[in-house]
């Protein structure tokens, strides 16, 4: 069962993103993730800030030491910053960075952002 966004919907959903200003510019909705739900990642932080043309998502997928599945996705510029709408798969955890186009990277000071995958069942 798919969760709703904690940020709306439509084109005020973007806008609703960018205006909470989360650390680092970059906001996952919805969270908690669920296996198979879609999630929209926003990202203005360091590298829109900079004016970077074009920002990709970089994930993978499982131990955040060592990311399995790894792709760049392009991001759609909005006039609040950058998204993405990706499915996320069965795995363990969501792993991500951004880079852009002349390959600068915000990777969260070396931490990455991580967010583990539930399965859609309660914990007991």
């Amino acid at each position: 069962m798919a969760h709703p966004s904690n940020f709306g919907e439509g084109e005020g959903r973007l806008k609703a993103m960018h205006d909470a200003d989360f650390p680092g510019g970059v906001v996952v909705d919805p969270t908690p993730i669920t296996a198979y739900d879609e999630i929209t990642v926003f990202y203005n932080g360091l590298l829109a800030q900079s004016g970077a043309e074009q920002v990709y998502l970089h994930v993978g997928f499982g131990d955040p030491r060592n990311w399995r599945n790894v792709q760049d996705l392009r991001m759609s510029r909005t006039g609040w910053g950058f998204v993405k709408t990706l499915e996320m798969p069965d795995e363990s955890r969501f792993n991500f960075c951004f880079r852009d186009n002349a390959y600068n990277w915000d990777n969260n000071n070396g931490l990455n952002w991580s967010f583990e995958i539930h399965n859609g069942q309660r914990r007991i």
